[in-house]
């Protein structure tokens, strides 16, 4: 919008960037952009994630069970992106972030929080090694398997998903969606929503289990 005087200005704008983009896998088409983002883009995956390889590897959208898991999940990351930038300072303002639902359904799921899977759980949680749980995914990938439910590494007793194909969408556009202002300092990171009326709260030592975190310059 700061690039254009008009919505119709900016919605051709946006289509003209949009034909500069991969083309969406066509099982994704149908799907709104936040949902079909994970499976879109071919360039090689810079690093990999907890069920996905680094380079040329299929996509996986990854989602909470509740709000409170998602908002810790972002919390983490964010922070994670300041452990990674020790010379950036703490940003001045809050974020403002969408949290959104969506739903799914699948005759070929794998739930790794009940036995006999549950037996491994320090592995399918490791903070920084996503090996075992790379090595499971392409193992599910093989046998069919469309979504993985598992025990959050952020949040204790929370519960997250990830969807290894689009197709597992059962619905084409978010169900819900709320705003969040995530604000970080040298005491941690709050998490604040009006709508519904919502105040979240992570400390130094939330993310302590994490070397990442733990070593993390919070004077800046």
């Amino acid at each position: 919008m700061k690039l254009v005087d008009t919505l119709p200005e900016q919605h051709l704008l946006e289509s003209i960037v949009d034909l500069t983009k991969p083309a969406v896998p066509p099982e994704c088409e149908p799907l709104h952009y936040l949902l079909s983002t994970p499976f879109r883009y071919g360039a090689p995956y810079p690093e990999g994630s907890r069920f996905r390889r680094a380079g040329l590897t299929p996509g996986v959208f990854y989602a909470s069970s509740g709000v409170t898991t998602a908002v810790a999940e972002m919390a983490f990351h964010r922070l994670l992106f300041y452990a990674d930038s020790p010379a950036t300072p703490w940003p001045a303002d809050a974020g403002d972030y969408t949290a959104f639902s969506s739903r799914f359904r699948t005759r070929a799921g794998l739930d790794l929080s009940v036995a006999p899977f549950d037996s491994e759980r320090a592995r399918w949680t490791h903070p920084t090694d996503y090996g075992p749980c790379q090595a499971l995914a392409d193992t599910a990938r093989e046998a069919g398997v469309q979504v993985l439910r598992y025990a959050a590494a952020r949040d204790k007793g929370g519960v997250n998903v990830a969807l290894l194909t689009c197709r597992a969408f059962a619905v084409r556009d978010p169900v819900e969606r709320q705003t969040w202002r995530l604000g970080l300092n040298a005491h941690g990171v709050r998490a604040v929503c009006d709508f519904p009326d919502a105040r979240l709260e992570f400390t130094r030592d939330a993310f302590a289990a994490d070397p990442r975190i733990r070593g993390l310059r919070w004077e800046r």
